[in-house]
């Protein structure tokens, strides 16, 4: 424990002695090293090897998302001089670390490919060639594709007075090329930048009869570096570059200035690509010069520079993985569990509460609710709310057939869903064609709920069916998060959803509900009050428990709340998949709590807290971490399982399935390092997503 927390626990009054800066850990750092971590599942010999493919694969495009969002923030806060935060580290500290931090895990990805995975699949027969190692006839293949394939389309680009540095898009592939001689208009060169258009695959097949290989690939950065010279005829190439620049990606648009969001957020698309750079990626061996000429052309400084030993684009390779049909190199293939056919999706739910529990549940029942709802002629209104919802969207053509055939449709598109505001635009126009009322929530707060409202008239009353979730109506990624749904005829919940939607489609004011609790108006206290409910417990001599899953935290009023109730006897586990702030095992403050990540085969997406209650445990499941975010500033849903049954199973299957888990799991000690668990000896392994998959 380092000095600076020990003079906390010394001395001071409670309330500034959690204020204290160094018991809080920073976000950022934290959401890095949980790269490290999805890092090691790429480096692990037991998880199949076009697996551990695809865990470098998400490591590094993980990488480029921080840096476009967490990254860019942290520079914004710099530039407008915004005061530190809970962990008192300033914007220009916190840059520093995340440059020596993401240094160190860009050198252990290209490790991790150069030196392990790339050996170990060419071994395995699937083998990406790197430049200097073709053959004879690959190299003849290859020069006949880049001249027929490549080159047509490239628009090398000579740097001089009249050809100033070009712009260069967010996340492109580009090689830098030095020159000598002159052209044919005499021009003497020196440097010049050839753009890979986005309309050319990264990763090359190359012909059996080729190569000699089923499985064999090169990367478009390796061809375009080694024909280079064939773009600038009659002059010599002393060196060719591949680089790659990252942008600020956070779109920023003043709602309360503009009269529609939709045509503000086109306008911002269009220019998203060329906003301000915050990472310059390039090969190892670039020349300073060139380097530092790149760096005055984007505005940077050093601490934004990675060298890069491979590919500048690493994450490309993931389409190896889906090029390779080889199920012996990838996770066992499974079919999830389903509802029984016998009952229509109404008459189940009307007698019982179901609940899915994705991916080992199927989504399947969640598109049979929305389908049979849009055909069945008792329905008369269905309204839902739309956060990501994926390509040729089975859901969105369901609410459009049900607005085709009378029903009265509302949906909630939230357009600002990072890195789908484009798709969702798309949605939006194509609901608002074919009748259906769209409405994009409520200006300065994110629509993340997730709720579905079918209102179905059966005899002389109208029921309200509800689905409620932890993750989006995509059926992509319930295939690949885990994640909870429940799907109920309760009154009282339908009547939640029922005032949800007034306020997000109308100006309804605030409504006290009956069993769901709401960001941002009441979930937050709502925490805070059941955490101080088991400190009370704690200090009258009777157990306080509290077990939560989340993807991130670092709201400091909950983790006070936390290191009170630590420091009151609760017992507190958490299970933080991503960036966690609070810091666990400090002597005086949270003796009592433990936090632990899990990453496996799915990503871990459920949101669960539970709270002991003298007996009497409550059990939610919510859209909302335990970001400031989230709790703050985002229209989330937090809503109960009632059920006695549901309930324990989900407090077995998604809460202590997961503190038993010893093969998975990381836990996080009181100086902010993630320490692998391994089973001890005698004790049996566990791994919580396979327990699951056992069910299935």
């Amino acid at each position: 424990m380092n000095a600076a927390i020990e003079t906390t626990v010394a001395g001071g009054n409670a309330d500034d002695a959690l204020r204290d800066p160094a018991l809080y850990l920073n976000r950022e750092l934290s959401q890095l090293d949980f790269n490290f971590r999805v890092l090691a599942q790429a480096q692990d010999p037991q998880v199949p090897l076009l697996e551990r493919l695809r865990f470098l694969c998400i490591s590094c495009t993980n990488l480029d998302e921080f840096f476009e969002i967490r990254a860019a923030t942290v520079r914004h806060a710099l530039d407008f001089g915004l005061p530190p935060g809970a962990d008192g580290m300033s914007p220009a500290v916190v840059l520093n670390r995340i440059h020596d931090r993401a240094a160190e895990l860009v050198d252990a990805q290209y490790k991790c490919w150069n030196e392990v995975l790339r050996p170990a699949m060419n071994e395995a027969g699937v083998r990406v060639f790197g430049r200097g190692s073709w053959n004879a006839r690959q190299t003849r293949w290859l020069r006949a594709y880049f001249r027929n394939e490549i080159m047509p389309v490239l628009s090398p680009l000579g740097l001089d007075p009249a050809h100033p540095f070009p712009k260069i898009l967010n996340k492109s592939l580009n090689i830098v090329v030095v020159l000598k001689g002159k052209d044919a208009f005499g021009r003497a060169g020196h440097l010049a930048i050839v753009r890979a258009p986005r309309s050319l695959p990264r990763i090359i097949h190359l012909p059996e009869r080729v190569s000699g290989g089923e499985n064999d690939f090169v990367l478009l950065s390796s061809v375009l570096s080694v024909f280079v010279d064939e773009l600038f005829p009659g002059m010599e190439v002393k060196g060719s570059y591949q680089f790659r620049v990252t942008r600020n990606s956070e779109l920023v648009v003043d709602e309360e200035e503009v009269e529609n969001l939709a045509l503000a957020l086109r306008d911002e698309l269009v220019g998203r690509g060329y906003r301000p750079a915050v990472r310059l990626e390039i090969a190892h061996d670039c020349p300073k010069p060139i380097v530092r000429t790149l760096l005055q052309n984007f505005d940077l400084t050093e601490n934004a520079v990675y060298p890069i030993d491979g590919p500048v684009n690493l994450n490309r390779v993931i389409q190896v993985y889906d090029l390779v049909q080889r199920p012996e190199l990838k996770y066992p293939a499974f079919t999830p569990r389903t509802l029984r056919d016998s009952d229509t999706i109404f008459e189940k739910v009307a007698e019982d509460d179901v609940l899915l529990h994705h991916p080992f549940d199927a989504f399947t029942p969640v598109l049979e609710l929305i389908r049979q709802a849009a055909t069945d002629p008792q329905v008369l209104a269905i309204k839902q709310t739309l956060y990501r919802t994926g390509k040729d969207s089975a859901i969105v053509d369901a609410l459009v057939q049900a607005a085709r055939n009378g029903k009265d449709v509302t949906v909630v598109v939230e357009l600002r869903a990072r890195f789908d505001e484009d798709a969702n635009l798309g949605v939006a126009d194509k609901l608002q064609e074919a009748g259906v009322q769209v409405v994009y929530g409520v200006v300065g707060y994110k629509t993340h709920a997730k709720m579905l409202l079918i209102v179905r008239r059966e005899g002389k009353k109208l029921r309200r069916y509800v689905h409620l979730g932890t993750g989006n109506y995509h059926s992509g990624t319930a295939r690949a998060y885990t994640d909870l749904g429940l799907i109920t005829a309760d009154n009282d919940i339908g009547s939640d959803v029922h005032l949800l939607f007034q306020q997000l489609s109308g100006l309804a004011p605030l409504t006290k509900l009956k069993r769901l609790l709401q960001s941002p108006f009441t979930l937050h206290a709502g925490l805070i009050k059941k955490i101080e409910r088991e400190a009370k417990l704690a200090r009258s001599g009777k157990p306080g428990r509290i077990i939560a899953k989340v993807n991130a935290l670092n709201e400091p009023r909950i983790i006070r709340a936390l290191y009170l109730a630590s420091q009151a006897g609760v017992s507190v586990d958490l299970i933080v998949r991503g960036a966690c702030a609070l810091r666990p095992g400090v002597p005086g403050i949270s003796d009592n709590i433990r936090v632990r990540s899990i990453v496996g085969r799915f990503l871990e997406h459920s949101r669960v807290y539970w709270f002991g209650n003298d007996g009497a445990p409550e059990l939610y499941c919510a859209s909302a971490d335990w970001l400031e975010r989230n709790l703050l500033h985002r229209v989330e849903t937090c809503f109960p399982i009632l059920d006695p049954d549901l309930a324990r199973q989900v407090y077995q299957d998604a809460l202590q399935n997961y503190l038993d888990d010893n093969l998975n799991a990381w836990e996080l000690d009181a100086n902010g390092e993630y320490h692998k668990l391994i089973p001890a000896e005698g004790q049996m392994p566990h791994s919580a997503q396979a327990m699951l998959l056992s069910k299935v």
